[in-house]
């Protein structure tokens, strides 16, 4: 059995993240007790392909603006006037079901459910990579 993130915190962290994960490590998804984390947008990944977490907003912003991605909620999945889930709308990608909200709406929402933001900078053949999606220790739809 491996240990939790929780009881193995990853190196060179911010003492956000640190907290984050002494409150809720255990709780995440075994792929996610695995990955490299990233707690500025000056981090990168130790080889291509390799995936990446952070909760931290000016990372996942940079991401989605290297993409030309704008942050977006699916169309009636909203529930009392918030974003229900949330996405990001990449051009050319349809996106037909996306509804686009505001990065503060984005961000507020991610931090109301306590989402790690899971991702690639790149492929293992060095192209960008636009894979994302999120982990949640509540485990509500992100």
């Amino acid at each position: 059995m491996h240990k939790s993130l929780k009881d193995n915190l990853p190196k060179n962290i911010s003492s956000e993240d640190k907290y984050y994960l002494s409150q809720y490590g255990d709780k995440l998804s075994d792929s996610t007790q695995y990955v490299q984390w990233i707690s500025n947008p000056e981090d990168h990944e130790e080889r291509l392909g390799k995936s990446l977490a952070t909760r931290n907003h000016d990372v996942i912003r940079q991401w989605a603006e290297e993409r030309k991605a704008v942050p977006a909620t699916v169309s009636r999945t909203e529930h009392d006037n918030r974003p229900g889930t949330l996405r990001f709308n990449f051009p050319g990608y349809g996106g037909k079901n996306l509804k686009e909200i505001s990065w503060d709406e984005w961000f507020k929402t991610f931090d109301e459910r306590k989402l790690v933001f899971l991702f690639q900078e790149h492929l293992t053949n060095g192209n960008q990579s636009n894979f994302f999606r999120f982990d949640n220790p509540l485990r509500e739809d992100a």
